[in-house]
């Protein structure tokens, strides 16, 4: 399939194989797709928590309003977003940086205005950024994860403070923001896997400024 086939074929999974684990090494090509997501200036302000053992995903599913497929899916994808920028962490990125690229005068500069901008912002607003750049991860997961035929399902129905209980994320600086289970589409008990995907067309969706 192309990329828009594969589009075509992904939708929200309702109910998941619970007897049909995802292959490792599916599984760790979409965590790639993650890494190598791209974020604003570079900081990757999130960390991906991927939760296997039964015990933590029923108590995840509990929280998150009983959705199944958290539990009938073989992985759980928590996406979590820093709960603040501060100097150690942008001073971390930019450590990589010179890492991996050597000494730049001029991104050093750059990422000391970026702490100069972001460390005195209100720690919501840091979040709020923090979480947007969660979710062009997400958007990844999902093509990379339609691209290997992995069914997922995109959560934001879930109690987030819950979820940072059971998973000790508060203590680490982060706070879960989206789930994404993955898993395989149960045939015989999805109510939504027969149904047309419906979209806007492109000339309601699109407009063209030329």
């Amino acid at each position: 399939m192309n990329l828009v086939e594969q589009l075509n074929w992904r939708y929200a999974t309702k109910k998941m194989d619970a007897a049909k684990p995802v292959p490792q090494a599916k599984v760790d090509t979409i965590i790639e797709a993650v890494r190598l997501s791209p974020t604003s200036s570079g900081t990757q302000p999130f960390e991906l928590i991927v939760v296997t053992n039964p015990e933590v995903r029923s108590k995840i599913c509990a929280a998150a309003s009983n959705q199944e497929q958290i539990n009938d899916g073989s992985h759980l994808l928590v996406f979590a977003a820093w709960d603040n920028y501060t100097d150690q962490r942008i001073d971390d990125v930019t450590a990589l940086m010179t890492q991996e690229r050597g000494e730049i005068e001029m991104m050093n500069a750059y990422y000391d205005n970026l702490k100069s901008a972001y460390v005195p912002r209100d720690a919501e607003v840091n979040y709020a950024h923090a979480a947007r750049q969660a979710y062009i991860a997400l958007g990844i997961a999902m093509v990379a994860a339609a691209e290997q035929e992995v069914d997922s399902t995109l959560m934001e129905g879930f109690d987030p403070e819950a979820v940072d209980e059971i998973l000790g994320l508060k203590a680490r600086g982060l706070r879960s923001v989206v789930l994404l289970p993955l898993g395989y589409r149960d045939p015989t008990g999805d109510w939504l896997l027969p149904m047309k995907k419906v979209r806007k067309s492109q000339d309601t969706l699109v407009s063209l400024v030329d």
